[in-house]
């Protein structure tokens, strides 16, 4: 083990290391973190499918909802869902889609894959501006505003959920996937206490006697 005479501060490049070690280790962390929180919010979602059901989620982006979920619904499905919401819902709903068409019409969007206009009767039509980002059916539809909003909830978005519930619980977790993420971090562990051509850390390689 190499000494220094009291006063001497160690080599440069131990100082370094240490640090950059010290530093890894908390950048580490920190990644295990995110990945765990991430990992929770995932399997709450798989275990709570309805979470992406109905229009619950249609004041999330009403102008996405409108052009993947309502444009697809009969008559009776609209009527359906009026009904579940209720007349408050409803007035709710049809006033942030009303105030989000204005929005887009005033200041468009041009990342945006929809052009609104307004139609000579007055009201606010949208259509997308590439055919190619056009939902063919129903189901498409559906299945593209639920990934939507499972990609918003992952990224911890939804302002109406106590994500805390989720991000600090146990039962949420992959036991299979923590075991796997733990070992990870331990192996990652040990190989830092290597260092150059494989000597342990503190060790000069020459024999001491």
């Amino acid at each position: 083990m190499p000494h220094y005479a009291n006063g001497t501060p160690a080599p440069s490049n131990a100082v370094s290391l240490h640090t950059r070690s010290g530093t890894a280790a908390v950048l580490q962390a920190q990644d295990g973190d995110r990945i765990r929180i991430k990992n929770r919010r995932k399997r709450y979602l798989d275990l709570h499918p309805e979470y992406t059901e109905g229009s619950n989620l249609e004041l999330a982006d009403p102008l996405l909802y409108d052009r993947l979920i309502r444009r697809f619904q009969s008559a009776d499905e609209r009527e359906r869902e009026g009904r579940e919401r209720g007349y408050t819902g409803n007035l709710e709903a049809d006033l942030m889609r009303s105030e989000a068409k204005l929005e887009a019409l005033r200041h468009p969007d041009p990342n945006s894959v929809m052009a609104y206009r307004r139609a000579d009767d007055g009201s606010i039509t949208g259509v997308e501006a590439d055919g190619k980002e056009r939902a063919q059916s129903k189901e498409e539809g559906r299945a593209r505003w639920e990934d939507v909003m499972r990609q918003r909830f992952l990224r911890g978005e939804d302002g109406d959920f106590a994500y805390e519930e989720v991000d600090e619980s146990e039962e949420y977790d992959d036991r299979g996937e923590e075991e796997q993420r733990l070992l990870e971090e331990y192996l990652g562990g040990e190989d830092e206490e290597f260092v150059g051509e494989g000597k342990p850390r503190g060790e000069t390689g020459v024999q001491d006697f």
